[in-house]
């Protein structure tokens, strides 16, 4: 059975997701690292992918709302790059729109606390672009 990790990339964070089943995403961790320094970030995440045993990474993959692929997107695109060389897996770029202002709602409808929410979205929003793979891919499995 394959294991996947979500990650929902910032410049200065990392959220992380995980799902062993192949079924259900749940949150790991948040990682932090010095603002826009994506070769520090990809050594953290591959860390996190070698102590694991990850299969398939699930890269969040910004688009803006007219499928246009802008700067965010771009360093995305970057960021697979380098984790590709530091840790040899597949890397799968997902369209993660609205997954941050998903995961808001959902802590907010939860009665999250501000101080909860701005620590916990990161991962959150991983949890969101992961489970929308995993969902998509079984899907397509029927």
């Amino acid at each position: 059975m394959k294991k996947y990790l979500g990650l929902d990339l910032g410049s200065k964070t990392i959220g992380i997701s995980i799902s062993e089943s192949g079924i259900i995403a749940q949150s790991l961790d948040t990682l932090r690292f010095p603002e826009d320094n994506y070769q520090q970030a990809a050594q953290m995440v591959s860390k996190v992918v070698i102590e694991h045993h990850i299969d398939v990474v699930v890269l969040g993959y910004p688009k803006h709302m007219n499928n246009d692929v802008g700067i965010r997107g771009k360093i995305s695109e970057t960021f697979r790059d380098l984790l590709l060389n530091a840790c040899q897996v597949e890397v799968v770029l997902w369209d993660e729109r609205m997954s941050t202002k998903t995961a808001l709602r959902t802590m907010i409808s939860g009665s999250e606390r501000r101080k909860t929410q701005k620590q916990k979205k990161d991962e959150l929003a991983a949890v969101v672009i992961l489970q929308n793979y995993l969902d998509y891919k079984g899907a397509s499995l029927c």
